[in-house]
């Protein structure tokens, strides 16, 4: 058991998945010399070569195109794109090929590549480089959506993500590159659609995933100076989505708060809340409660991106004043 930052996490859950795979590269913008814009590709290069780490022209449509035909022929390839607002540039290939591949084909045609990305605000990128995009992927049948909230999960859920079949969107939160964690020596395997209670509690359920989990725990725990003790449920894994962790909890404290970086038109703790709603409606005390940011894009500047996006502060005060 070592610990470790997100960042490098990162690289060694790509390092991992390497040496285990002979099939598996990685391509990308500067991740092969430069180690990569957010740093998490170091050493790759120079452990696997030329052929198995490649530098891309600045081209997400050839990046995401390269990964697909070679899925296509058999291989297992890491696409990187840095930013996840970039995600756009990429979406008639993602929405219209990359998702659709197998059930078209009736499993004759297997995408089984990953596409990683850089997500979230709060480093004052501005607001076409600081989106927080899981609704945006959820919403497209065919994709697996995942994102890890510490060190351990990066490397346990980018090993599931690259042995499977299916195509997956692997989002690493940027606000979360420097924060460290305990992480056991040795390969780590996870599994998909597995959501994890982070902190036990019994008078209340809240949601999140990401950077939004760190917030939500210290939220709960600042929750005990009101007496109230809080269950946090780290999402991990948007599709599939594990939501028998989140009713069973939600049957147990009778209350549900969602938080998330995620606009709040259509975001995905609205369709949480409506399932929980439909499956488990007789549990709940009362109104499901979401914390979100506005429905505007992400301020520069400082005050104002502090501002929208989901606080400690802001989750006890909505949490606190729904339950007290």
């Amino acid at each position: 058991m070592a610990e470790m930052t997100y960042r490098s996490a990162v690289t060694r859950a790509i390092r991992q998945e390497m040496r285990h795979d002979d099939s598996v590269f990685l391509i990308g913008e500067d991740v092969a010399k430069a180690g990569g814009v957010f740093k998490t590709t170091g050493g790759l290069l120079e452990e696997f070569g030329p052929r198995r780490v490649l530098d891309t022209p600045i081209s997400e449509q050839a990046i995401v195109g390269a990964a697909m035909g070679a899925a296509a022929a058999g291989l297992r390839p890491i696409a990187e794109i840095m930013f996840a607002d970039f995600v756009m540039v990429t979406q008639d290939m993602v929405a219209n090929q990359i998702a659709k591949a197998r059930y078209m084909s009736d499993g004759q045609l297997t995408l089984p590549l990953v596409i990683r990305f850089g997500s979230g605000g709060g480093l004052r990128f501005g607001a076409q480089h600081s989106q927080s995009v899981e609704n945006w992927l959820m919403a497209i049948p065919g994709l697996k959506v995942v994102a890890p909230s510490n060190p351990e999960d990066v490397i346990g859920l980018f090993a599931a993500a690259v042995r499977d079949p299916d195509p997956v969107m692997f989002i690493e939160h940027k606000g979360l590159l420097a924060t460290k964690g305990e992480v056991p020596d040795g390969d780590i395997v996870d599994e998909l659609g597995k959501a994890r209670i982070v902190r036990r509690g019994k008078d209340a359920t809240i949601v999140a995933v990401g950077m939004m989990v760190h917030r939500a725990r210290e939220a709960a725990e600042a929750l005990t100076g009101h007496g109230l003790d809080v269950e946090v449920i780290d999402v991990r894994s948007m599709v599939p989505l594990d939501m028998t962790t989140i009713l069973e909890s939600v049957h147990r404290t009778g209350a549900l708060f969602t938080v998330e970086e995620n606009p709040r038109l259509c975001g995905w703790g609205a369709e949480i809340v409506s399932i929980v709603v439909e499956e488990a409606f007789d549990s709940i005390d009362g109104a499901p409660i979401r914390i979100t940011t506005p429905h505007i894009p992400l301020p520069h500047a400082g005050v104002l991106e502090d501002a929208a996006i989901p606080s400690v502060d802001g989750i006890v005060a909505r949490v606190a004043k729904h339950l007290l």
